[in-house]
């Protein structure tokens, strides 16, 4: 497998740019084995994701089912092992760090999960769901813990807190139990929040709401956020540059308004064709999405990953080698053979 590896990658600089997260040409791969024993290949879930994350940035990581998000927010929280490229928080590279520094890492993140039905257990008061981090990371004084629960409560506007406190997470709504995990990510003051579709579950009218408490802290803490969803025409609430993921690698990055203005990646603008249209009239028009599904992440096809699926496909070239990244615009990249000349 490192052979294989060492093929795809190229040499590149990662010098330290004062950024809050670096993740550097990540690989994640899961082993497959025949029966419990033989091996039968590799998941490539993540293949080569390289970016940046500043205090206080938001970006969004969009993409549609399988396309490796998710394996890439459970390895930037720690969850997965990557078996090539780095990444390095606040001066921490994760692969180096023992039982109690990953510890001190996963302090600092906080986690949105997109189900708050099961994220919260049933038989834990409000109170015990936001005391129980406090206590595990050391917070001793049951003053300090109750003025932070309360604090944080107030932020997330469980108010009057008095009434939400004691109860039970069946007490609650779907809107406010989703409130009790973001307070519950937030209780230990982080400085970057990893947020897992965090309003696909939500009724369309709470879902503005949680997205508008989200900036608010984000602005309020200087905040960094990553933003995981499939969901485009919600990305410009308040990320500032999207990634979009196809098949284990980021098809494309720009800030939000030249993705959604200019897509230069096909598969970009297939997600863009499919995003819900608010415009009555022009939600009658019938858009035509390209046919197909996914490539398998065990055999990617040759080439472009994009290409057995995409309209504008170069014969003898998309079907034969992986693009490098592209940047025919200013901060505006992508892997497509059709910005070659760019």
């Amino acid at each position: 497998m490192a052979e294989i590896l060492e093929k795809k990658l190229k040499d590149q600089d990662f010098s330290d740019t004062g950024a809050l997260l670096q993740v550097k040409r990540l690989h994640v791969w899961f082993e497959l084995r025949r029966f419990g024993f033989g091996h039968a290949g590799y998941v490539r879930a993540v293949d080569d994701v390289s970016f940046e994350l500043k205090a206080g940035q938001a970006i969004a990581v969009v993409g549609e089912s399988g396309c490796g998000k998710t394996s890439l927010m459970k390895t930037i929280l720690g969850l997965n092992t990557p078996i090539k490229g780095d990444i390095i928080f606040d001066g921490m590279k994760l692969s180096e760090l023992d039982r109690k520094g990953m510890m001190e890492y996963r302090s600092k993140i906080g986690f949105v999960q997109q189900d708050p039905y099961g994220a919260l257990p049933p038989f834990m008061s409000i109170r015990s769901i936001l005391d129980e981090p406090l206590i595990i990371n050391g917070v001793k004084d049951p003053k300090e813990r109750n003025e932070r629960i309360r604090q944080v409560m107030e932020e997330v506007r469980l108010s009057p807190v008095d009434d939400f406190i004691e109860k039970f997470p069946h007490m609650l709504s779907g809107g406010q139990q989703q409130r009790v995990v973001i307070a519950r990510a937030m209780i230990l003051e982080p400085k970057l929040i990893v947020a897992d579709e965090p309003v696909s579950m939500l009724d369309a009218s709470v879902r503005v709401e949680i997205l508008k408490l989200l900036e608010n802290l984000q602005k309020s803490h200087n905040l960094a956020v990553i933003y995981i969803t499939h969901d485009l025409s919600t990305v410009r609430y308040f990320s500032e540059r999207i990634f979009v993921m196809y098949a284990g690698k980021v098809a494309e990055k720009a800030v939000v308004d030249e993705i959604l203005n200019n897509p230069l990646h096909p598969y970009t603008e297939a997600l863009l064709t499919a995003t819900s249209e608010p415009d009555a009239a022009n939600a009658r028009i019938y858009k035509e999405v390209p046919p197909g599904e996914p490539p398998s992440l065990v055999n990617p096809p040759t080439g472009c990953n994009y290409h057995p699926r995409c309209p504008k496909i170069i014969e003898g070239l998309c079907d034969l080698e992986d693009p490098p990244e592209f940047e025919p615009v200013p901060n505006h990249l992508t892997l497509c053979w059709l910005h070659k000349d760019a």
